[in-house]
């Protein structure tokens, strides 16, 4: 019974060596012949002087094949998915800006969102994005050297990457929000208006003084179906426009801020090359505010935290001039006649 046993646990055992030796020869064959095709097909691209073999990429970084030329990079690939709006047509087109990325980044790939889908909503709501087209790049984009002497360009979350479009200059195609109107802004009109517009002006602007007149007539055409909101956005090459947007908000702080901005436009020419503050405070008293209290305001720069908050909200949404007009999403840029503004406020009217 015993030699049994021995005799059968002897037999498995060289059955499972002759599969193992059967499994290792297999093996080897495979691997043979991939060797041998790799071989073969080095063999005739050397013949041929090309292709594409590891070899031969090696050695160079320019190939030619089949009437096309290829380049070899050192760089990873880069995908880049483009939120966009088919609807919007040539405006949210992002063809220019892919252009532009793929001189400095030769390796993008890009994926076309629609700004509708759940990715593309995800990706909205991530970055808190205000515009489009919109330019989010996977990790990848952080191995290349344009992220390396540009990354200041580049808003990250995650293992995602922003790309700044406004610091480039990019123009918005389509807004998917508009600037919130807030209780301290100087607002007209009626608050629960489906309408609203949105203007960020610089008394100091000669284009916006020649706003002014439209958006005010407007106003009184639209009182009882639009709310209107005024935000400061005093610009740099305009070094009186800092402390009129003051002087206006302590205007403001006495509900007199359209009359006053009245006041301001009206006289442009006579305080834009001012030094100092007094005509401001001169125009307060021709109003009838109290100049004390106005006074005080306007030396203390009471309201700055206010203007560099509507500053940095027009930046936020790639604002960099004046006027710029929010008739609910819709923006225009620079001065709008009459006629472009009341068509605007209808369209929406009508919605």
């Amino acid at each position: 019974m015993l030699i049994f046993v021995a005799a059968r646990t002897s037999q498995t055992k060289m059955a499972e060596d002759n599969k193992k030796i059967k499994n290792l020869i297999s093996i080897a064959i495979l691997l043979g012949g991939l060797f041998i095709g790799s071989l073969f097909v080095d063999v005739a691209q050397l013949l041929k002087g090309g292709g594409f073999s590891q070899k031969n990429l090696s050695q160079s970084e320019i190939f030619e094949a089949n009437g096309k030329t290829w380049v070899a990079y050192g760089e990873p690939l880069v995908k880049v998915s483009v939120l966009t709006d088919d609807t919007c047509g040539a405006k949210c087109d992002p063809g220019e800006a892919l252009v532009w990325l793929r001189r400095v980044m030769p390796t993008v790939s890009a994926q076309k969102l629609d700004y509708n889908s759940a990715e593309a909503k995800k990706i909205i709501a991530e970055f808190g994005l205000k515009t489009l087209p919109a330019f989010v790049f996977d990790s990848a984009v952080a191995k290349t050297d344009f992220y390396t002497q540009a990354q200041i360009i580049f808003e990250q979350k995650d293992d995602q990457y922003m790309l700044k479009t406004d610091e480039l200059g990019l123009a918005p195609g389509r807004y998917l929000t508009m600037p919130q109107i807030l209780e301290s802004d100087a607002t007209f009109g009626a608050a629960d208006a489906k309408v609203k517009v949105v203007v960020y002006s610089d008394f100091q602007c000669p284009y916006c003084k020649i706003f002014w007149s439209t958006l005010r007539d407007t106003m009184k055409n639209y009182a009882d179906k639009v709310w209107f909101d005024y935000k400061e956005l005093p610009l740099p090459i305009h070094p009186q426009a800092g402390p009129a947007a003051l002087a206006a908000q302590c205007a403001l702080e006495q509900d007199k801020f359209w009359e006053y901005g009245d006041k301001l436009f009206a006289n442009q020419s006579d305080w834009n090359t001012a030094s100092d503050t007094q005509k401001f405070k001169d125009y307060a008293k021709v109003l009838n505010l109290d100049a004390a209290k106005f006074n005080s305001c306007l030396d203390s720069k009471k309201y700055q935290d206010r203007i560099d908050a509507s500053v940095a909200e027009a930046t936020a949404f790639g604002i960099s001039g004046t006027p710029a007009i929010f008739i609910n999403n819709q923006f225009k840029n620079g001065v709008t006649s009459a006629d472009d503004l009341k068509t605007a406020i209808e369209q929406e009217l009508a919605k």
